[in-house]
């Protein structure tokens, strides 16, 4: 089961050329082939091109480097564009991450302006008038604001909680449907909150951006199951993943807070990612007859129902080869690579290595690699697992990712990938992989796997742990990880070339 589905062509416009910010998040990666199937010239911008050049549409759109709080940048981006589709959201937030928002949706709605941009079409989420948001859901609306009242005809679209492999809402459901058949929940989950799969909602900005004249107002996206509360969701999901009955009961209290910490206790999702989330289903997020569907065709088989909407996300996961992931759009806002330093780049720093290397002449390199490819998630690191849960464990208690993350492939990797708590950095097919941390420490940390043949035969496989210290804190940790660094990194560098040489003997000789 495909759950991004065909685009419809039906209101395609012949050679029309889009500008995607985003491009590299959740919904902005599975919408730039929807876009390139309708017949769209695509142009995508982020603050890293590699990142952009990682994905395999890369080839199919045109890549621009910018910074979208760069002005000029910004400005040559948005040259000879009919439409922008604007999908920046800070979902981590962090310090000042509303006022970085604005300043981007006007930076945009100007620079649009002045090149003669024919749309604007934003998604943001939904949610009831006349109450106080979340500061997430706050800083949306300021966004679309901006955008609204800017010069461009805007396209606002306001999605419902987002269902598809993957999705950081999904993740949640799924999660806490299966880890706790008994669930005591805070007030909110007897809310009304209505689902929308992430097949319509790219149905949905596909046909806002080639519809034939653009749509300047506010509109809604939903399954139209708009009496479902979130126990629903949960109960639902246990049904159609063929679990046992889930029992769901809401405790008097709404406990925003400590909803975050359950969330990001149970599920991958961090506890700064759990927080907001957690905070922004404070209230009721339903369709009120706004409804896109009135103006631009609905999907072919109309909206899709929740529970298709989870058989198709759970064939997703069952396939191992996720588009996207919800930490796609972590990886936005990360800074731009921050490749390994070489030798001459450690002059006057404090650097602490650990380097390891086995050689089997019995052992094929492209059996090798493939078990560097296919490191971590599912298959794990090849040393003790109850040292590696205690660091995630450790990890998620400080907000960081842990272990939990996962792979979006459980085979291969691109630049920007997550890797439980790690990112892709570089890659170089059949050579070397090199990871950045992105758990709690105190410093910059990566691990660094390469293959080489071996002169006489065989292969030689490297592995280097490198780490940067901030300060005494950092010097300190390293020191008091450096003890099971003695029992982790051996075992592993020994179980990948076991793995490896087990592959080399199951592979059919030629």
């Amino acid at each position: 089961m495909n759950e991004d589905k065909a685009p419809s062509r039906g209101s395609e416009v012949d050679e029309i050329r889009v500008l995607v910010t985003g491009a590299s998040g959740y919904v902005g990666g599975r919408l730039v082939p929807r876009l390139i199937e309708a017949g769209a010239r695509v142009r995508v911008v982020g603050r890293d091109a590699a990142r952009l050049r990682a994905w395999d549409w890369s080839d199919a759109v045109e890549i621009v480097e910018a910074d979208l709080t760069d002005a000029q940048a910004v400005a040559e981006a948005v040259a000879d564009v009919d439409s922008v589709v604007f999908l920046v959201h800070a979902m981590g937030g962090g310090a000042g991450f509303a006022e970085r928002e604005k300043q981007m949706a006007q930076i945009m709605a100007q620079s649009a302006a002045r090149a003669g941009v024919g749309r604007i079409v934003y998604l943001s989420g939904l949610h009831p008038d006349g109450v106080h948001l979340s500061e997430h859901m706050a800083s949306r609306e300021a966004v679309a604001e901006i955008l609204r009242e800017s010069d461009v005809p805007t396209t606002i679209v306001q999605a419902a909680t987002v269902i598809g492999s993957g999705s950081a809402s999904f993740e949640i459901i799924r999660h806490l449907a299966e880890r706790l058949p008994v669930m005591p929940a805070p007030s909110w989950v007897s809310n009304r909150i209505e689902p929308v799969a992430i097949a319509d909602v790219l149905h949905y900005l596909t046909a806002c951006v080639t519809a034939r004249q653009p749509l300047n107002g506010t509109y809604e996206v939903g399954s139209g199951e708009r009496h479902l509360r979130f126990r629903d969701l949960l109960t639902q999901y246990a049904e159609v993943a063929g679990l046992p009955k889930r029992r769901v009961y809401a405790l008097p209290i709404p406990a925003p807070r400590l909803s975050g910490f359950w969330i990001g206790l149970v599920t991958p999702i961090p506890f700064s990612l759990a927080r907001p989330l957690a905070a922004s289903m404070q209230h009721e997020a339903i369709t009120h007859g706004n409804d896109l569907s009135a103006v631009v065709p609905a999907p072919p088989d109309g909206p899709t129902p929740y529970r298709d909407a989870v058989a198709a996300a759970l064939a997703g996961h069952r396939d191992g080869k996720l588009p996207t992931t919800w930490s796609d759009d972590a990886d936005q806002e990360s800074e731009p690579a921050s490749p390994l330093p070489n030798d001459p780049d450690w002059a006057g720093e404090t650097v602490y290595t650990d380097a390891r290397e086995r050689c089997d002449a019995a052992v094929d390199p492209a059996a090798l690699w493939r078990v560097i490819e296919g490191i971590g998630g599912r298959n794990g690191w090849y040393s003790s697992r109850w040292l590696w849960r205690t660091r995630g464990l450790l990890d998620r208690l400080a907000g960081g990712y842990g272990l939990r993350r996962g792979r979006r492939d459980n085979e291969r990797l691109r630049v920007g990938d997550a890797v439980d708590w790690w990112r892709v950095e570089a890659i170089s097919p059949e050579r070397q992989l090199t990871l950045r941390a992105e758990m709690r420490t105190g410093g910059r940390a990566w691990l660094q796997l390469s293959v080489e043949a071996g002169e006489g035969g065989g292969a030689i496989y490297r592995q280097r742990a490198v780490f940067l210290p901030d300060g005494l804190f950092g010097r300190l940790y390293w020191w008091a990880i450096k003890p099971f660094h003695g029992i982790i990194f051996p075992t592993m560098a020994k179980e990948v070339m076991a793995r490896a040489r087990q592959l080399t003997e199951e592979a059919p000789q030629q």
